[in-house]
């Protein structure tokens, strides 16, 4: 029981590196959009990386995973190199940011969802804080960059992060390798979003009463 408990944590350990890789160079690409200065696209890749887990971790009573080792901010400004270095290559790939912002909430909603469960919550606890974790650094993101945070407006975005919380839920529940349940967890999160954006897929949007008038006398 000791070794999957610490199978658990380092699993969950690379799994927060990615995702924090992922976030920043998302952040950090949405801040050069804006022609944020190198310092300004730091704090914006920093604020989407570590900003869902912060508010999981505080949540849950357990210190900030940022707090407890200093590769997370080291890895934000390995992020921000990468960027600057390659930034003419990856201007090339359209839509850039919106893949790292995909794989990172995947990828944060699996290490909510581990952590939530390591603290002994009940799954349907750990599968709003795998939400959290996913997509709360975004709003932050969002709320900096002076933009309608992504999470609001019509895209499947935490409603794909859900569905990878009942994903990891299900395989659980049927004793599935906590590898293989991760790992499919990731991909189903992975394939919504993007399938959702390719073909417009989206949830019905609220109306107004003048405009639900206007249909029905339409």
């Amino acid at each position: 029981l000791a070794g999957i408990k610490n199978g658990i944590r380092e699993n969950r350990w690379l799994i927060e590196f990615l995702g924090t890789f992922a976030f920043a160079i998302s952040g950090i690409r949405h801040a050069a959009a804006k022609h944020f200065d190198w310092f300004g696209g730091y704090v914006c890749g920093i604020a989407v990386a570590i900003g869902g887990g912060t508010i999981r971790d505080v949540m849950l009573g357990a210190t900030p995973f940022w707090m407890t080792n200093p590769i997370y901010i080291i890895c934000t400004a390995l992020a921000l190199c990468m960027v600057i270095l390659c930034s003419k290559r990856m201007e090339r790939l359209q839509n850039a940011w919106f893949v790292f912002d995909t794989l990172g909430l995947a990828l944060f909603t699996i290490a909510g969802i581990q952590k939530s469960l390591d603290y002994g919550q009940p799954f349907w606890v750990a599968i709003i804080m795998g939400c959290i974790t996913g997509s709360a650094g975004g709003v932050i993101r969002d709320i900096l960059l002076n933009n309608e945070p992504v999470i609001l407006r019509k895209e499947i975005y935490a409603m794909a992060s859900v569905a990878g919380g009942f994903v990891y839920w299900g395989l659980s529940e049927l004793d599935v390798a906590i590898q293989l349940t991760a790992l499919l967890s990731f991909v189903i999160t992975c394939a919504i979003r993007f399938l959702a954006v390719r073909y417009h897929v989206s949830l019905p949007q609220l109306k107004t009463d003048d405009e639900i008038n206007r249909v029905d006398n339409g």
